[in-house]
């Protein structure tokens, strides 16, 4: 495997407003308040709703509470001060046992959430072989396997938690105006009274705050979504070093790979700097208003609290108000490092949300028709009608082929490079859309593709013997030795149960005899094979083509191949060619003579009727 050094790992985002990231998100994820999922969303949206007004409520009397105690402690009223004490004991345990109620409702409505979209993107992704087109319209850089692990948590999780602080701040300001209103009463400077004089001082001091946070803090967004960029491009070539490890070190790359991540994580650097810089500024103006808004009150009370309108623990009320107050009307500004960060992961997902549906909107944007049908044959042949394949740009790749392909019969597709064979098998297997005519295959027929690089799923030897297949367990253990044995495999027919990874272990030669294997275990009714010998040598390709004179006789077989002794297993070749100024390639059909077939399988018979070799 080469390391692609063109292809980027990700694609700098697009500018896109938070509004229009929110909305766009709010369309993506709301369908876990609806459907199925419906009643244990609202049940549990509905009752995180009461643990947040019953929340309020408690943190109601413990600001009543303040004035209770400190009127108490100004009286010097052993009695009420004791009282106090316990009063506080039980608002402790109470609000205690509100916030582990809140945990449990919260977390479990974080969990179903995120499983819904995760669920419905993996759906979507995995759907109607989207995961191969994706990769084919937006390359390596939509990377969904990493927005659908990472940024859908981190868009989903904190969005409840940001949408608790911001009912709670909503409701807190609220009632903690009214008590401000209520307990502050108006200040008279002079002829002139103002009423709610510390409701005004409230709203201007956090409109001051707030204002310089936003102005400070406005770039932080697209910061945020650059150095996730950085780091997804990162993790994306520390990836493509583990999966090609074997041929960086025979070439000796390592030295080159360790200068390409060196300069890849410092872009990431340099992009977290702008990041900490930003931070760093809302740090001086949080910091500071941590320090001044319990003050700011006292000093604005003291001299009511003075002149005897305000008893000292109303003071303390007033005091405890207007912190709430600030909290709540600075609570965007507060969160403002966190909502950015969870904007960016919900851009992510969006991202790869609008390019699921765009997909269908590229598919047949070129060609003649919107896409090649796929159907199914009256009979038991596969019919190719008038079919033409593009690439996704339009570009012509095959035009007007068309071919009868009967059951049993064993075809061989060759051609000149860049003449659209392999696409052709993606077509057959209805990967590649983009093009026009028809494919029809024969209904209930079971259809194996074999690529070049078998591929081999993790967990046990027997898992990837009966892959895909479902029925692990009907197939004997004796068959699946013999399967092995058949295909020069008979070293690891004892290792049948080992997890291991295999993809790792095996070489490509034994990867793609494996893959024969799986024939024998479960053998189709159509073969369509791309390269599929590729890695063999060529007394084992013999061995592995005359199973389909033997045990897969019956198999109706399409491949395509290169390599010199393929064509005495097929009945007739399909040769693509490309004339001089085409612009798709033809087919061309030549039939094999049978006699030819026989003297060349003679050869390679021995005594037992066994292939040789």
């Amino acid at each position: 495997m080469n390391v692609d050094r063109t292809a980027p790992a990700e694609t700098e985002p697009a500018e896109m407003s938070p509004v229009h990231v929110a909305r766009a998100f709010r369309r993506v994820s709301k369908g876990f308040w609806s459907g199925e999922t419906a009643g244990r969303a609202w049940l549990l949206t509905g009752g995180l709703a009461a643990l947040i007004i019953v929340n309020i409520g408690a943190a109601l009397l413990i600001n009543r509470w303040n004035k209770f105690f400190f009127d108490a402690l100004e009286r010097k009223d052993v009695g009420s001060v004791t009282l106090g004490v316990g009063l506080v004991l039980g608002l402790a345990v109470a609000t205690a046992a509100i916030a582990v109620a809140m945990v449990h409702v919260r977390m479990r409505l974080q969990l179903g959430w995120r499983g819904w979209l995760t669920t419905s993107l993996i759906g979507r992704w995995l759907s109607e072989r989207r995961f191969y087109q994706l990769t084919i319209v937006s390359g390596e850089s939509t990377h969904p396997e990493f927005r659908i692990a990472d940024d859908v948590r981190l868009a989903t999780e904190p969005v409840v938690d940001l949408s608790i602080g911001l009912v709670n701040a909503i409701l807190s300001a609220a009632a903690f105006f009214a008590i401000l209103w209520a307990v502050a009463g108006s200040l008279q400077v002079g002829p002139v009274s103002i009423p709610g004089y510390m409701v005004l001082a409230a709203i201007l001091y956090a409109v001051l705050t707030s204002s310089a946070m936003v102005l400070v803090g406005k770039p932080l967004i697209q910061g945020v979504e650059r150095k996730n960029t950085a780091e997804a491009r990162f993790r994306y070539e520390l990836t493509r070093v583990r999966e090609s490890a074997e041929n960086i070190a025979l070439i000796g790359g390592d030295d080159d790979e360790r200068e390409r991540l060196g300069e890849t994580f410092a872009e990431v650097a340099r992009r977290w700097m702008r990041v900490i810089a930003k931070q760093a500024h809302m740090t001086w103006i949080s910091n500071s208003n941590s320090v001044l808004a319990p003050v700011v009150p006292l000093l604005l009370g003291a001299p009511k609290y003075l002149a005897g309108e305000l008893s000292l623990g109303e003071l303390m009320q007033v005091a405890t108000a207007f912190t709430q107050v600030q909290i709540a009307l600075n609570w965007l500004i507060d969160n403002a490092i966190r909502l950015a960060e969870t904007l960016a992961s919900a851009q992510r997902v969006v991202e790869l949300a609008e390019a699921l549906d765009d997909l269908d909107d590229r598919i047949g944007r070129h060609g003649t028709s919107d896409t090649i049908v796929l159907g199914f044959s009256p009979d038991d042949a596969i019919h190719i009608e008038d079919l033409s394949l593009t690439q996704q740009n339009g570009v012509a790749m095959i035009e007007g082929a068309s071919t009868t392909i009967r059951r049993g019969e064993k075809v061989l597709v060759k051609g000149e490079s860049g003449t659209g064979k392999s696409t052709l098998i993606r077509a057959m297997a209805g990967l590649w859309p983009w093009g026009s005519g028809r494919i029809l295959r024969p209904r209930h027929s079971d259809v194996t593709f074999m690529p070049q690089r078998p591929y081999i799923p993790l967990g046990s030897l027997r898992h990837a013997l009966v892959y895909p297949h479902p029925d692990e367990g009907r197939v004997s253990d004796e068959q699946l030795r013999e399967a092995l044995r058949t295909c020069g495999l008979s070293h690891l027919s004892d290792r049948l149960d080992a997890a291991e990874p295999w993809d790792q272990i095996l070489s490509g030669g034994e990867k793609q005899r494996l893959a024969f294997a799986r024939l024998l275990v479960h053998p189709p009714d159509i073969v369509i094979m791309d390269e599929a010998t590729s890695a063999l040598d060529e007394v084992s390709q013999s061995r592995m083509m005359e199973f389909f004179r033997g045990e897969l006789a019956g198999a109706t077989l399409l491949s395509v191949g290169h390599r010199p002794g393929l064509e005495q297993y097929h009945d007739r070749e399909i040769y693509l060619v490309r004339e001089d100024g085409g612009v798709g390639a033809q087919a061309r059909h030549r039939r094999y003579p049978r006699m030819r077939q026989f003297w060349k399988r003679l050869r390679l018979t021995g005594e037992n009727g066994r292939a040789a070799g």
